[in-house]
């Protein structure tokens, strides 16, 4: 059905339930030859899964991926690739109130409004559960960028309510500083304090939202299309598309509202035969085409809906109600997020990389 797929080229459509039989993702378009091993993806899906500390939902599952097709002999065919994710920790009982109450700010109304049915343990589609075909598909899609050179994509969690990790180096920030505390700030100081925050809300029954950042360092200048399909309106879809995503800002965003022209503007010039900016608050797109510096933008996440305190409702008989949160949820969903946001971000990228050759004839 429309509006399971993203991509152009390099396409990928996710399948599956939160506590269906399983989930996963066909991926169309990825290159032929290129080396993937399941342990490959298996790194990208731990970094995902639930159960991973305190601070993330207490669902077990062990996320193991299947190959189903597209992969012989530990190289891609060029054919869809399939790959799938068995559920192994559903409790669908836990959430037998919502068969009949909508969570307020939960997707449960607006299935049941669009379609006349749906999959009301753990939120069907609209859980963060669905990610796992994405997070799997962005380790293919890093293999198909890597035939464009050296791309790094680095994701971290900028703020957790009020608590914000401003001091962070985007030029510098690696995976490993990201994935050194169970928060995923590199900002070790304050990610002690983000993990009492958080562990707070979760111990009130409560949640809360944050920003997580980006950057893409290494992506060639001429990558993007001309107005419909502007890097930075695909990377925006990307990122809007994530369960509990709000927000999107790329470069100055709107900070760059209070300044002049003048100000603003990223003056051009010569560094050998390379075109350089002596500033970058563009985040490394103009006209929605990349000009060679680093992009990087920023994703705001609410709240997660589900929380354990009693709230205001209405049924599917269309009565006021009460609703008592139950299930295993994330209190925050940004330490998940990270992983998604890159693999979001490499989709995108590696797309543009593919129809940037398409169109020119290379991918520099």
């Amino acid at each position: 059905m429309a509006g399971n797929t993203f991509g152009s080229l390099f396409r990928v459509t996710t399948f599956g339930e939160s506590h269906g039989p399983a989930v996963g993702v066909i991926v169309d378009g990825c290159p032929p030859r290129l080396p993937i091993a399941a342990e490959e993806i298996q790194r990208e899906l731990d970094r995902r899964r639930p159960g991973q500390s305190a601070i993330t939902t207490q669902r077990r599952e062990l996320d193991v991926v299947e190959i189903l097709s597209g992969v012989h002999d530990g190289l891609t065919l060029g054919t869809p690739i399939a790959l799938m994710v068995r559920n192994q920790d559903q409790r669908g009982g836990d959430y037998d109130e919502m068969r009949t109450k909508f969570r307020p700010s939960h997707a449960d109304f607006t299935y049941q409004k669009k379609f006349g049915v749906r999959a009301w343990e753990g939120g069907g589609r609209s859980s963060a559960r669905e990610t796992v075909g994405r997070v799997a598909a962005g380790v293919l899609a890093r293999k198909a960028l890597a035939l464009a050179g050296d791309v790094q994509i680095v994701a971290w969690v900028r703020r957790v309510q009020d608590l914000e990790a401003a001091a962070v180096d985007a030029a510098t920030v690696t995976t490993a500083a990201v994935d050194a505390n169970i928060v995923r700030c590199p900002d070790a100081a304050l990610a002690v304090q983000m993990i009492a925050l958080i562990d707070g809300a979760r111990k009130a029954g409560d949640s809360l939202g944050g920003v997580v950042e980006a950057v893409a360092r290494g992506v060639p200048a001429g990558w993007g299309e001309p107005v419909f399909d502007r890097l930075e309106a695909d990377l925006a879809k990307a990122m809007l598309s994530l369960p509990a995503s709000k927000g999107f800002e790329i470069g100055s965003g709107f900070a760059g509202t209070e300044l002049r022209g003048s100000q603003h503007n990223d003056e051009f010039y010569m560094d050998g035969p390379r075109v350089r900016t002596r500033t970058n608050r563009s985040g490394g797109v103009q006209g929605g085409i990349t000009n060679g510096e680093t992009i990087y933008f920023r994703v705001a996440f609410k709240p997660t809906a589900t929380i354990m305190r009693q709230q205001q409702t209405v049924s599917v008989a269309h009565e006021d109600a009460t609703i008592a949160g139950r299930g295993r949820h994330d209190p925050c969903v940004l330490p998940r997020a990270v992983p998604m946001v890159e693999a979001m971000t490499t989709l995108v990228l590696a797309d543009h990389a593919l129809r940037h050759r398409g169109v020119v004839g290379d991918t520099r």
